[in-house]
């Protein structure tokens, strides 16, 4: 009991020193912290934060930086939309939804800018955050199995439950995988949030992240360890190994294969959904790019249904005036519906949800049919800049999390959610502003 009571006031002493030294860095962390939760939390951590950047507000404090900008012109951008979106309702309560991208970046204007010991504090404890979230998500599916005793509880939506997204989860575990990666030196507990990570990052099978997160650690191996150059056709070789047996391993084998077979086959048989209802077919990309109507029983998988969303965006861009502003702030949603009538997609019965009631699952093409070209041109410049920042400072965190962001925007429409765009956003802000006398990069 009294090793318990010892524990417990050193890390309050701890949490109030830290408090002391920069009132706004443990808000900041419980921002990240608070990510997995429900939205209410998510909600009061950044309330939290602005209340507390308010109250401990010195001018002197104040520092601009371009970086910031960038996504509080995108937030005034959405909510200019506003005055043309085709859906004004849903425009509205999109908005408050993004109020992330805008304050946040003024929380970080306003409050002393973090020193990088600062910064790796942070990181540190959202990465030590995520491993107790992995292993609560592996308990709790470990008393899963022993009920059902399905091992699809193990995996993907199963593994962390739908609305908070496999995924956003399978972004969050990567990122801390590379926080406790690239530690000069590493505890044995050090290793074991490594494993666990890794393992979290395979039974969410994320096909997208899987792919990037095996071909970042690869990129690690050959030119950031300080084994590189002495391992290097080594790290290639095993790198390479790691990377063609992905589509063998359980659950990933069956997600692999199935893009596999829509690349290489039209109208393949789904065997998964295929059991015990009539005939389902899985639809090729070419399928998804070419015909003008589909049937109730053909299944979109991954890849496919992303180019389909890709293609009828094209065809947006030639049939609607939506280059310059976009169709507003969350507003494509009435035009993919009338697409998907169009289109003849399943439209979804009372067990399931419609193919047209989905957005584009590409932010790239999501902030462009919505906001038009400088939305996109915003987005763009973001990410370059970030990744640029990363690779001047040969911050491998800062690269990793960059190259993620990047990849997964292609496949998905992440900050469109109030957890992506949170996320985004924080770790935007926290690795990209300097104190005035460090290296900056002129933009």
């Amino acid at each position: 009991m009294e090793n318990i009571f010892n524990f417990s006031k050193n890390v309050f002493q701890n949490l109030k020193q830290e408090y002391n030294n920069h009132p706004s860095l443990l808000f900041v962390l419980l921002a990240l912290l608070c990510i997995p939760l429900g939205y209410a939390f998510n909600s009061l951590s950044l309330a939290l934060l602005i209340l507390i950047t308010l109250i401990n507000y010195k001018k002197a404090d104040f520092s601009f930086n371009n970086y910031l900008i960038f996504p509080i012109v995108l937030y005034l951008l959405m909510l200019l939309s506003l005055t043309w979106s085709i859906d004004p309702g849903r425009t509205i309560a999109a908005i408050s939804k993004e109020l992330p991208l805008l304050l946040f970046p003024i929380c970080f204007l306003l409050f002393r800018t973090f020193s990088d010991d600062e910064k790796q504090k942070i990181i540190k404890g959202f990465s030590y955050g995520m491993v107790a979230f992995a292993v609560f998500y592996l308990i709790k599916a470990i008393f899963k199995y022993f009920e059902t005793h399905e091992t699809s509880v193990f995996f993907y939506h199963e593994l962390v439950t739908k609305d908070v997204n496999a995924i956003h989860v399978s972004v969050y575990m990567s990122v801390s995988f590379f926080y406790f990666l690239v530690k000069p030196i590493k505890t044995n507990w050090d290793k074991l949030a490594l494993a666990v990570l890794f393992l979290m990052v395979f039974l969410l099978s994320s096909k997208n992240i899987v792919v990037v997160f095996i071909v970042l650690l690869g990129y690690y191996y050959l030119f950031f360890s300080k084994t590189a150059k002495k391992l290097r056709l080594r790290n290639l070789i095993l790198a390479i190994v790691i990377l063609l047996s992905l589509p063998f391993i359980g659950k990933v084998k069956e997600r692999f294969k199935q893009e596999y077979e829509t690349i290489m086959t039209d109208s393949s048989v789904n065997d998964v959904i295929n059991k015990g209802s009539e005939t389902v077919y899985n639809v090729s990309i070419k399928q998804a790019w070419n015909n003008d109507t589909f049937k109730a029983n053909d299944f979109f998988p991954g890849t496919a249904f992303r180019v389909y969303q890709f293609r009828i965006f094209t065809e947006f861009l030639q049939e609607e005036a939506i280059f310059w502003k976009g169709f507003g702030l969350d507003a494509s949603y009435t035009k993919i519906e009338e697409k998907g009538v169009q289109h003849n997609l399943f439209l979804g019965n009372e067990n399931q949800e419609g193919y047209q009631k989905m957005n584009f699952h590409n932010q790239y093409v999501q902030v462009f049919a919505e906001l038009g070209i400088f939305g996109f041109l915003l987005l763009v410049i973001m990410l370059v800049l970030t990744i640029r920042n990363g690779i001047a400072s040969k911050n491998y965190f800062h690269i990793a999390f960059s190259v993620l962001m990047i990849f997964l925007f292609i496949t998905e429409s992440f900050l469109w959610r109030q957890r992506g765009v949170t996320f985004f956003i924080v770790m935007y802000c926290v690795l990209n502003t300097k104190i005035k006398n460090e290296k900056t990069i002129a933009i």
